[in-house]
């Protein structure tokens, strides 16, 4: 069975910071792409950044600079460091998983940014 396991997230101060993970299990971790997506209250779900299995990264706009995805093949985890934050950050994370065939979603992690 597939198991994507978003934890980390939580109500953050603007200009603050949050380390998320997503835990894998059920899929060799290392053949797929994983992703970070974000969905806004009212709006779709985006691409937030994205690493491959052979770790090239590639971000969105709206995060470069201040978010930083990373992998660790070893726990089958890939983590968001995401610094600067602000409540235009105010999202549900979703941590995704895809190869050629293949596409699997965590349940999300939610990320107010409030004071």
């Amino acid at each position: 069975q597939v198991q994507l396991v978003e934890s980390g997230g939580g109500l953050v101060q603007p200009g603050g910071s949050l380390r998320l993970s997503c835990a894998t299990s059920g899929i060799t971790f290392s053949d797929y792409v994983m992703g970070w997506y974000r969905q806004a209250p009212g709006k779709q779900r985006e691409l937030a950044a994205q690493i491959t299995s052979v770790f090239y990264t590639d971000y969105a706009d709206f995060v470069k600079g201040r978010f930083a995805i990373s992998r660790d093949t070893a726990k089958n985890t890939v983590y968001l460091q995401m610094n600067s934050l602000n409540p235009e950050d105010t999202a549900v994370y979703y941590c995704r998983a895809t190869k050629i065939g293949f596409d699997y979603w965590g349940q999300g992690t939610q990320v107010p940014v409030s004071s």
